[in-house]
């Protein structure tokens, strides 16, 4: 095809590890749909070889492609958009930072110098939340809000005409998003409930996985709590119609896909209220917020909902999700890409 604009996507392509497709594979693929051709880096599992391949990729794609895609976050993967940013820039290529992590407003504040490096010289910076636009153009650097993608014609709502203490938590067990405090509300539930139950999914990273375990055991919660480990997203979205809460328990984080799309799938949240969850919750309206580590605060939020006090919300997290769709954010990536 004459003219076909050629992409290099940078990220973390370990959907084969994790079963998990990622936010890269999904743009990518809609992309390609646009007659764009996307070559993606990298899946190494290990993270200095990755580094490597990633490096390697712009190397070889330097006089081939017409932009470069990175995503970005705050952990160590910082130095991957570091490294790759500059390189595009010595290959005098456009490149867009696509900025992830929840904490990535503290890495400004820490990396002066690095940062202007990466996001000063950037073709465009995205955010896919309003909480990273504004703390990037606090810090003077342009940015443009696109949304994560949600393919909304795949996300069945379910209308939940009676709600039963039973949730639902989904995401890694890391220490940021707190797992143990999922079990801490659980217990804490139970005593007017004693009822509920808890099913978590998904990945054991570091051990929160064993201190999640631990605090099953202390509590007794054995019969009432379930760790399915990792699922294929159709798995676990199969299994969330079993569930009538979501709660996210995390203490840093940007706009989480994995609250985004229970919200399509029409079960309400109770998230706590870091980083850019606040600009995808409105509190009462669409989802209840709370401040971090205080279970006993989610608690309450949860009687509420089980209470019927906020008999909307559901309803209403499903119509703003649906704003997140390509057909509603695809001229925002044509314009930047065409």
């Amino acid at each position: 095809m004459k003219n076909r604009k050629k992409i290099l996507y940078i990220g973390n392509n370990l959907t084969k590890k994790t079963k998990y497709n990622t936010t890269l594979i999904l743009l990518s693929n809609l992309l390609q749909k646009e007659s764009f051709q996307v070559i993606i880096s990298s899946d190494k599992i290990n993270k200095s070889y990755r580094l490597v391949d990633m490096s390697y990729a712009v190397f070889k794609c330097r006089k081939k492609v017409d932009y470069i895609l990175i995503d970005t976050y705050s952990t160590s993967n910082f130095y991957y958009a570091l490294i790759t940013s500059q390189l595009a820039r010595i290959f005098k290529i456009k490149y867009i930072p696509i900025l992830h992590g929840g904490n990535l407003p503290e890495r400004l504040k820490s990396n002066t110098l690095l940062s202007s490096l990466i996001f000063k010289n950037s073709y465009k910076n995205i955010a896919p939340s309003n909480y990273l636009k504004e703390a990037f153009e606090g810090y003077g650097y342009k940015t443009e809000f696109i949304p994560n993608i949600l393919e909304i014609e795949n996300y069945n709502y379910k209308i939940r005409k009676i709600i039963k203490p039973r949730l639902l938590w989904v995401r890694a067990f890391k220490e940021i998003y707190n797992p143990t405090m999922a079990i801490r509300v659980l217990k804490l539930l139970k005593k007017k409930y004693p009822d509920a139950t808890l099913c978590m999914v998904g990945p054991f990273v570091d051990d929160t996985y064993e201190q999640t375990k631990k605090l099953i055991n202390k509590f007794n919660l054995q019969d009432s709590v379930e760790l399915t480990g990792v699922l294929l997203k159709e798995q676990w979205h199969k299994r969330s119609e079993e569930f009538d809460i979501f709660i996210n328990t995390t203490n840093f984080d940007n706009t989480p896909v994995s609250v985004m799309e229970v919200m399509a799938l029409g079960l309400p949240v109770v998230s706590t209220n870091v980083g850019g969850l606040p600009f995808l919750i409105k509190d009462k309206f669409d989802g209840l917020l709370v401040p971090p580590l205080s279970p006993q605060l989610m608690v309450a939020s949860i009687i509420n909902i089980l209470n019927a006090e906020h008999p909307n919300i559901s309803l209403n997290a499903r119509k703003k999700v649906e704003q997140f769709s390509w057909e509603n954010n695809r001229e925002k990536w044509l314009k930047i890409l065409k």
